[in-house]
């Protein structure tokens, strides 16, 4: 009446040994994180200076594409321009920049990346700086 199962459970979660299973080091992970929010952060700059050119937007632009290019292995991160643009979408974007600023800066901070958390915490106070006190949204 009762036959013993032959075969290996499809219900394990880990049949078999788990060498074969690609893990990533803590430091990879926060460079893969970092990486993202300052990429992300580059596209804000980019729509900023569509918007507003000047001077330290392009020269932030810059530094922030090259720390995207150094945690990324040496692969540039991948930049559009938008056009045209108010009042109201700048403020938007300063905000949105002073957001991902601080979170790249709480990564960096956590991997010790000197000069990434340098260029966040640059990148914060000059978006706080565009904002004025008033149009800083709480966190």
């Amino acid at each position: 009446m009762y036959e013993p199962i032959r075969t290996k459970s499809v219900h394990s979660p880990m049949a078999g040994t788990t060498s074969d299973f690609p893990h990533r080091s803590r430091e990879e992970e926060l460079d893969i994180q970092l990486a993202g929010h300052l990429a992300a952060l580059l596209a804000v700059t980019d729509d900023l200076r569509a918007l507003a050119p000047s001077a330290e937007l392009e020269a932030a632009a810059e530094r922030l594409a090259e720390q995207v290019t150094r945690l990324r292995g040496g692969r540039t991160p991948a930049r559009a321009v938008a056009s045209g643009g108010r009042k109201t979408q700048l403020t938007a974007l300063h905000q949105r920049a002073h957001t991902l600023a601080g979170r790249a800066l709480v990564v960096a901070a956590s991997r010790a990346d000197t000069a990434a958390a340098i260029l966040a915490a640059e990148q914060m106070d000059a978006h706080a700086a565009a904002l004025g006190p008033r149009e800083l949204a709480p966190h």
